[in-house]
């Protein structure tokens, strides 16, 4: 089968359950990843050909899309802050968005050459290992209640010195065993219940709803608890950054500052969505 016609047949079986620019670019990177080839190799060489010994693992590839599941899960892996992580169901897939939290949090200890950092709710690890790898001196710390969790965390970069991870409940009791930090950082879960409608299937029927969702009656049990581990464990001067509900912006920041923390700041991702809270210990 010429690639062209593979990534036509792929576009129009995707453009059921996607808007058909989305449905061709997730055949295009399907292609891409399996076949080595780049997304314009089917103008270029109208007369490149599959190789028959891939076909059908693009094919399998391609009828796992076309139940909904998330194109990083059949990859098994997405690029995040420049490096390839794992990516397996049971674990959050990584944002774009939380590659900015992480530009921001690398801002805040700029000029310390060895920050104590935790994550808190570290789910795939992409967090504490970026920070872990883009910072040399830092010691990083990170911190999930689910089990599968922390095993493809621990697993993202076999025989590299990275963060230490541990299985905490960040919402039963404040925390013990851990050292005093520079840097908090978290990504916790946020969406509302009441948000599922919007959602698509991709995300409903494949990732993790205990890394998603929260009650409508409580959406903001996880940051009062990122609050409360970074009043006992950030040292005086010791900043925190977590990712938001974008409809929740100022009630989360209320969190903070009712904790008695200064420089509270709500700030936008690069989708102009209110998407960041920072905060200082005094």
């Amino acid at each position: 089968m010429l690639l062209a016609d593979f990534i036509k047949i792929g576009s129009s079986a995707l453009e059921s359950i996607y808007p058909s620019p989305e449905a061709r670019g997730l055949v295009l990177m399907l292609c891409q990843s399996r076949l080595g080839v780049k997304s314009y190799t089917h103008v270029t060489e109208p007369s490149y050909a599959v190789p028959d010994e891939a076909l059908p693992g693009l094919q399998e590839d391609l009828a796992r899309l076309c139940a909904s599941e998330p194109l990083q899960y059949v990859l098994g892996q997405t690029e995040f802050c420049g490096r390839i992580f794992k990516t397996a169901p049971g674990v959050l897939i990584p944002r774009p968005e939380t590659e900015q939290l992480v530009q921001e949090a690398e801002k805040l200890v700029a000029g310390n050459p060895s920050p104590a950092i935790l994550d808190m709710c570290t789910g795939s690890g992409c967090i504490a290992w970026t920070l872990a790898l883009d910072l040399p001196g830092a010691d990083v710390y990170a911190v999930d209640i689910s089990d599968e969790a922390l095993k493809q965390a621990e697993a993202q970069f076999p025989g590299t010195p990275g963060p230490h991870f541990s299985k905490m409940d960040v919402l039963s009791a404040l925390p013990s065993g851990l050292p005093p930090m520079d840097l908090v950082v978290s990504n916790p879960p946020y969406i509302m219940e009441r948000e599922k409608s919007a959602m698509r299937t991709n995300v409903l029927e494949y990732e993790p709803e205990l890394a998603l969702f929260v009650p409508d009656a409580d959406p903001l049990l996880f940051y009062r608890a990122v609050a409360d581990w970074s009043m006992a464990l950030l040292r005086p001067g010791g900043y925190g950054i977590v990712e938001i509900n974008e409809a929740l912006g100022g009630e989360t920041a209320s969190v903070f500052e009712l904790r008695g923390f200064t420089q509270v700041r709500v700030f936008d991702d690069f989708f102009g969505k209110m998407r960041f809270v920072s905060f200082k210990k005094a």
